[in-house]
């Protein structure tokens, strides 16, 4: 038997009657895990040819057994560059996708083939926009990388349309779909350490702007890139805080949270941030623990690690019964320590799966490369979306689509008290983008 996702349905090549369903839960997806013989087959379209889709390309085509999924499976029908068509091919090549795959010279061609159930966006945020509405309007779900959009009204638009054409859509904020992040949900709504009190959650990198991007083309300072330090790595420190406080609330009774910011520009055009810190307030009951606060930092001047050294969490998340820590980045975390009131430790170490030693497969990011065989971690959303797909869903379980507008609120008011603008061009909600 042979299942395949034709436009929004899924094709059956074979008698099949389902038999019981249980939860996995030790699958970062919030899926179902289906006993057939077969998993179903869903197909990626990959929306740009940079390092973030060269780095999710690879992740994508590991074999999901590698890491205990067995009910879906994903190919790459294609690939588009905006640059050419050529560079569309080297990168099918590069990341291992079948010979028969597409390579297309622009988006809009990538949108239109028929063969293509979900376009993975891999531009620049700038560009986040411009590419999932055209891809929604193609009748295509989608799951757009993060920072989701530049702006809140850009990020309504796309769910409105999302809910309109009946399609997924979904963020690509990769780090909610860890293990490692489920396990730390689980200890909170578990009540382990009690009502979270207070959230403190950094993402910087010390990269001497003046000396790393003193042409100012580069993503984290280009104004038209909608660079700076907020969007591009600020949206990890709030993953954290809001997958912990916002997140583990009863749907009903979540609110947004307060904010006060503080928000150093960066160099002579003041066009980008370069040290970003928010205060955030969450509203709750006082059965639920009454208000909770978080402070989440981002910077391209100072770093989480100086020198490179991990051995101080970049999260904490504290309440009256103890403190859960997390060590790595706050984007690809690898260790966790709870430590309760009455002394008690229990460290846990987080290895990404993949196709193990001895295959002389290798992933990684930004010029990095990771141990042999270990993935870098994009799986896990793919897998959410792809289950999603299969299931019917049109929203993520780890964060839905209104989750993410607040978050982006969050971002507007954060750089409203900054005074940070970006080029009306990319903070447009019209589509297509005024020339």
């Amino acid at each position: 038997m042979t299942w395949e996702i034709k436009g929004s349905c899924i094709e059956e090549y074979d008698n099949y009657a389902p038999t019981n369903t249980t939860h996995n839960h030790s699958l970062t997806v919030s899926s179902i895990t289906h006993t057939m013989s077969s998993p179903k087959v869903v197909r990626w379209g990959i929306c740009a040819t940079g390092g973030i889709a060269t780095t999710f390309t690879k992740d994508l085509l590991v074999d999901p057994t590698t890491r205990g999924v067995k009910h879906i499976k994903h190919t790459v029908v294609a690939a588009a560059s905006s640059s050419s068509q050529s560079r569309a091919e080297q990168f099918l090549k590069d990341t291992g996708c079948p010979k028969d795959a597409k390579a297309y010279g622009s988006y809009e061609e990538l949108v239109k083939d028929p063969n293509v159930d979900i376009i993975y966006v891999a531009t620049p945020h700038s560009h986040h926009y411009q590419n999932a509405m055209l891809a929604l309007e193609a009748g295509k779900n989608v799951l757009c990388e993060k920072a989701f959009t530049v702006n809140a009204a850009q990020a309504k638009e796309l769910a409105r349309k999302a809910k309109e054409k009946n399609l997924f859509l979904m963020e690509a904020v990769w780090t909610r779909y860890f293990p490692l992040s489920v396990y730390v949900r689980e200890q909170i709504t578990s009540g382990r350490i009690g009502p979270v009190a207070r959230v403190l959650s950094d993402n910087s990198l010390a990269a001497d702007p003046e000396k790393s991007f003193s042409d100012g083309k580069h993503r984290l300072v280009n104004p038209d890139l909608a660079g700076g330090a907020l969007l591009d790595l600020g949206i990890y420190s709030l993953t954290w805080v809001f997958q912990t406080l916002y997140h583990t609330q009863p749907e009903k009774t979540r609110k947004p949270p307060k904010v006060l910011a503080a928000l150093k520009q960066y160099g002579p055009t003041k066009a980008a941030d370069e040290t970003t810190t928010m205060i955030l307030s969450f509203p709750r009951s006082e059965e639920e623990g009454g208000e909770a606060h978080a402070v989440a930092t981002t910077s391209l001047r100072v770093a989480s690690f100086p020198g490179g050294l991990k051995d101080v969490p970049a999260i904490r998340i504290q309440g009256p019964k103890g403190e859960i820590q997390v060590f790595g980045p706050a984007y690809r975390p690898e260790r966790t320590r709870v430590i309760l009131k009455d002394g008690s430790v229990e460290e846990k170490d987080w290895p990404q799966p993949g196709p193990g030693k001895g295959s002389g497969w290798y992933n990684g990011f930004g010029g990095g490369k990771n141990d042999e065989g270990e993935g870098h971690g994009m799986f896990w959303e793919a897998d959410e979306a792809a289950t999603a797909i299969v299931e019917g869903r049109k929203e993520g379980n780890y964060e839905g689509l209104d989750e993410s507008i607040v978050i982006m609120e969050t971002m507007d008011e954060v750089r409203r008290q900054g005074g940070l603008e970006y080029p009306e061009k990319i903070e447009t909600t019209k589509f297509p983008a005024p020339v």
